[in-house]
């Protein structure tokens, strides 16, 4: 059986790489490296089919090294120990530490980047890793903190047709079929800057084409693939960025661009309750006190999407997604709490003050546990002016409220109560 296109035509060296010459170009910062055969530990992030894999084996081939390859799907932490004890020994005979390769880097556990600390540190191996996810938020600090970090980019309109021609011209098998490329816009908007994704449409249609001349054009190509998948990676980096550009427009007030995003992610196949959680996150952190019955619709759209599942979720989410767009908004409930969570760090454990301990024991009381607490309900409008918190934060205000109907609702009542607080 024939090796798929994009593997027979996947490069050798550098100067057969297309794409990411802000890496591997001339005079570009990986090129360096590799030129001068000393290659630290790192991480290659970018969406698939940019060719992170092709890198890092071209690279073990220019550094003439020892290349183990792990992938993260089926490889656990005994397949690590392995490879590094393998690579340990087989290091004696080569000048350059043997490069592990590991696929999906993202999906390794907790334990199982640990298992890759001290072998990266000290330069048992050099750590190649692919990852489509964000590293921030799947790579354990340690082992990022010990790898340098380079960005792969969607290969761009002159990389895909630089690559479409070499694929026709040199490939050993569609060089002989007399290949025209009569217009080629349907080829790039389906691959959506993926390599390996133009390749395995353009061997799909050329293949489905029985005649001596294959003319490709954008209604061929259509027909062929018989729908139009939206440029959508699920896995990938667009994930990140379609999400982000949702939040912000929930958060802008825009509820037709949320709407237009919401509609990319429902049309790329996004996990339904990503988006909930998301719109979740959304009504706590931006619409906060303004409106908090923002959080009460988004956690009923998260529960009513459970209920009735899909494709009618896709309403309960929309109507949830105008709600929350045409919000008014407030972050004062969220600056509270990290301006809340900073003091505690800087001032430590302070000591709950007595008045406001529990006293169950005998012992407790004798030392005043609970002693002086004013109960609320005993006065007129069940308050009673008493400080309860540590006597070194008394007077301590994190909650700056903002200009909207709601909260200064809140101001007008606690001004009632706490005079002297709030003026």
């Amino acid at each position: 059986m024939s090796q798929p296109l994009a593997e027979r035509l996947r490069p050798k060296s550098l100067d057969e790489y297309i794409g990411q010459k802000h890496l591997v170009g001339e005079g570009a910062i990986l090129r360096k490296m590799i030129d001068s055969g000393r290659v630290p530990s790192f991480l290659l992030w970018g969406p698939p089919g940019v060719g992170k894999t092709t890198l890092a084996q071209i690279i073990a081939n220019t550094l003439d090294t020892p290349f183990y390859t792990l992938s993260a799907i089926n490889s656990g932490v005994k397949d690590v120990r392995e490879v590094i004890d393998t690579a340990q020994k087989n290091k004696f005979f080569s000048t350059s530490s043997p490069i592990l390769f590991i696929d999906e880097i993202h999906r390794f556990s907790k334990s199982q980047q640990d298992s890759l600390l001290h072998a990266v540190e000290t330069g048992v191996v050099t750590l190649i890793g692919a990852t489509t996810e964000n590293p921030s938020f799947e790579v354990i600090r340690p082992l990022l903190s010990r790898c340098q970090l380079y960005v792969l980019k969607s290969l761009d309109e002159s990389d895909l047709k630089e690559l479409i021609q070499r694929a026709i011209t040199q490939d050993e098998i569609l060089k002989t079929r007399n290949v025209k490329i009569a217009e080629d816009n349907a080829l790039l908007r389906f691959s959506g800057g993926d390599a390996r994704k133009l390749l395995n449409i353009l061997d799909l249609v050329i293949t489905a084409d029985l005649s001596d001349e294959v003319v490709i054009t954008d209604k061929i190509v259509t027909e062929r693939l018989q729908e139009n998948p939206a440029a959508y990676d699920k896995a990938g980096e667009m994930h990140y960025d379609i999400i982000s550009a949702f939040i912000k427009y929930l958060r802008g007030s825009d509820p037709d661009a949320a709407i237009y995003w919401l509609a990319r992610m429902v049309a790329g196949g996004e996990d339904p309750k990503f988006i909930a959680r998301r719109l979740v996150i959304s009504a706590a952190e931006d619409i906060g006190l303004a409106n908090p019955n923002a959080l009460l619709i988004a956690n009923a759209a998260f529960d009513s999407l459970q209920k009735i599942g899909w494709p009618e979720g896709r309403i309960v989410l929309a109507e949830a997604t105008i709600y929350l767009a045409s919000s008014p908004k407030s972050n004062s409930a969220y600056l509270a709490i990290d301006k809340a969570i900073a003091y505690v760090n800087e001032t430590g454990n302070l000591p709950v003050p007595l008045h406001l301990r529990n006293a169950p024991t005998k012992l407790m009381k004798e030392l005043e546990y609970g002693k002086n607490y004013i109960y609320p309900h005993d006065f007129p409008g069940n308050f009673a002016e008493q400080d309860y918190m540590p006597q070194e934060t008394s007077g301590k205000l994190f909650w700056t409220p903002q200009q909207n109907a709601a909260e200064v609702k809140h101001v007008d009542f606690l001004m009632k109560r706490w005079k002297k607080r709030y003026k």
